[in-house]
């Protein structure tokens, strides 16, 4: 044996006269089949209780009295500008997140700056804080009680009980998402490589755009993927900065709830499916982003090796 070979481990007492014979490390590390085969049964069984049959019958309670009824819930003016306003608080919110995740990720990852672990707490905000509690943060400040509330009113802008609060409330909600995909990947990047750009003479646009974003496009897209999943899918702090004004500032969860509340369980399963429908688009997005990914690191390491 040479020198530099790792010998297998011995367990004593296991050969004919009491010799050390080897185990093999594959079965000193993995479980037995039954431990196995009982995790994965209680995995799926968990998910089938608790994720695969509610989704169905999502489907199936919205379905259930047939396509018109099912078409004439969703096309509804009401339903209408739930959905118009969803999509607009998502379309608004995702590009701010967007710049502000790349900004702040380049801030920390890149630069060491006094109060960096202030600017990484206060990005874990929104995580800390109940949704509810930041809607009301927005009643404090731009209600007609607030702060700012009799200045808004004399300039006849409004904020609170409308659109722009809205849309605070889900750019609150939803701006860690970014950053926080965005800044481990970062770190763990260094900054070698900006820095050889930086000295051969690459311009700061021009070595974000050529050497930073491609290193963190799947991140970003990741990113933006989930920021746009929880920014359709919003529901306490839109709830309370909305003023559920039918036809102007429900969102698509708070529409469901009111035809809920309203027993109209035909209506409310059927927009629910179509908010359920938008999330599962956001998961296979999501996978294929992994799974591109793994392709990519996979194509990396066989290139270096």
């Amino acid at each position: 044996m040479s020198a530099s070979a790792t010998p297998l481990p011995l367990a004593a007492g296991t050969g004919a006269a009491g010799d050390l014979q080897p185990i093999s490390l594959q079965s000193a590390t993995t479980e037995p089949a039954w431990v196995r085969r009982t995790l994965i049964a209680a995995a799926l069984l968990f998910l089938t209780f608790f994720l695969f049959i509610p989704l169905v019958s999502v489907f199936y309670e919205g379905l259930k009295k047939g396509w018109e009824v099912y078409l004439a819930a969703v096309t509804e003016p009401d339903a209408v500008s739930a959905i118009k306003l969803t999509l607009l608080a998502a379309f608004i919110s995702v590009p701010l997140n967007l710049v502000f995740g790349v900004a702040a990720a380049w801030a920390i990852a890149k630069f060491d700056f006094r109060g960096k672990s202030v600017v990484l707490t206060l990005i874990d905000l929104p995580f800390s804080v109940s949704p509810v509690i930041a809607g009301l943060i927005y009643v404090l400040l731009f209600g007609l009680q607030g702060w700012w509330g009799e200045w808004l009113r004399d300039h006849d802008l409004k904020i609170v009980f409308a659109v722009p609060g809205i849309v605070l409330a889900t750019v609150f909600v939803t701006f860690p998402f970014v950053a926080r995909e965005l800044i481990p990947l970062m770190q763990a990047q260094g900054t070698e490589q900006e820095e050889a750009a930086r000295v051969l003479g690459a311009s700061g646009w021009q070595m974000f755009r050529r050497v930073t974003l491609p290193n963190i496009k799947w991140a970003l897209l990741y990113g933006v993927i989930l920021c746009n999943a929880r920014a359709m899918g919003e529901f306490g702090a839109v709830s309370v900065v909305s003023g559920h004004i039918r036809g102007q500032t429900n969102t698509m969860p708070l529409h469901i709830e009111i035809l809920y509340n309203e027993y109209q369980f035909a209506a409310s399963f059927a927009v629910a499916s179509l908010l359920a429908l938008l999330a599962l688009v956001s998961l296979v997005l999501k996978y294929i982003v992994e799974q591109r990914v793994k392709a990519e690191l996979q194509n990396n390491t066989e290139a270096t090796t």
